[in-house]
C-alpha cells in the first residue's frame, strides 16, 4: 500500500522510470522488489488514464532485459568469486545453498531456467549472474532473456492491468446493484407493512364495536 501511495505521488513519467529502474537493478542481481513495484504500477495504470500500460510494459520489459544483460557481464568477469561476495553483502539471498539451489536449475534446465526464472523471486536474481558465471553461451542467454522479460514484464503488466478494469467495473456495478437492492427492498417493506396496516383495521373496528356495545 506504501509503494502504491508513493506511487500515486509521481508523475508518469517518474512511474516509468522507476519502475525499470527497480527492475533492472533486481534483475542485475540487487535484491529489490521489482514485482511489488510492476504490479502496484501496473493496478495504478488501470485507475488513472496518465500511465499508459503499453509504456509501463515496454519500460518494464525493457529494464528486465538490460539488467540481466548488464548481470550477466558481470558474472562472467566476476566468476565465483562474486558469488561469494554476494553471498557475504547479502546472506539472506545469496547464501550457499540458495546459489547451490540455482545453479542445479541451470545445469538441469540450461536457458530454460533463465526463461522461466523470470517468473520466480529468487531465480529472478540469480539469472543474470549466475548464466555469466557458469559462462552460458551469450546468445541463448539473450534469447532467454528476452523472451522471459517479455513474458514477465509485459505479460504481468496485461494481466494486473485488466483485472484492475474489471475489478472496478465490478465495484461500479455493485454499487448500481446495491442502490436497487436497497430500493427494493424499501418498496417490499412499504408494502407489507401496508398489508399488515389494512389487516389491523377490521380488527381494531372490531374492537371499538364490542367495546360500544358493552
Amino acid at each position: 500500500m506504501h509503494v502504491q501511495d508513493w506511487l500515486d505521488s509521481v508523475p508518469a513519467v517518474a512511474v516509468y522510470a522507476v519502475v525499470a529502474l527497480v527492475i533492472g537493478l533486481e534483475s542485475l542481481g540487487i535484491p529489490l522488489p521489482g514485482e511489488i513495484i510492476l504490479v502496484s504500477a501496473a493496478l495504478m495504470s488501470s485507475q488513472q488514464s496518465g500511465v499508459n500500460p503499453v509504456v509501463l510494459g515496454i519500460c518494464a520489459t525493457a529494464g528486465a532485459v538490460i539488467g540481466d544483460s548488464i548481470g550477466y557481464a558481470i558474472g562472467r568477469k566476476g566468476g565465483r568469486p562474486l558469488l561469494a561476495w554476494l553471498g557475504r553483502k547479502f546472506p539472506r539471498h545469496f547464501s550457499a545453498g540458495h546459489v547451490a539451489t540455482a545453479e542445479r536449475s541451470f545445469e538441469k534446465w540450461g536457458m530454460w531456467a533463465v526463461f522461466f526464472g523470470r517468473f520466480v523471486a529468487l531465480l529472478r536474481i540469480f539469472a543474470g549472474p549466475l548464466a555469466g558465471v557458469l559462462h552460458m553461451p551469450y546468445w541463448k542467454f539473450l534469447i532467454a532473456n528476452v523472451l522471459g522479460g517479455i513474458c514477465w514484464a509485459g505479460g504481468t503488466t496485461a494481466v494486473i492491468y485488466y483485472v484492475g478494469i474489471v475489478a472496478e467495473d465490478w465495484l461500479k456495478r455493485f454499487s448500481y446493484v446495491g442502490l436497487a437492492a436497497a430500493v427494493l427492498i424499501g418498496l417490499a417493506s412499504m408494502l407489507i407493512l401496508k398489508r399488515k396496516a389494512k389487516k389491523a383495521q377490521p380488527d381494531h373496528r372490531e374492537a371499538e364495536r364490542v367495546s360500544a356495545g358493552d
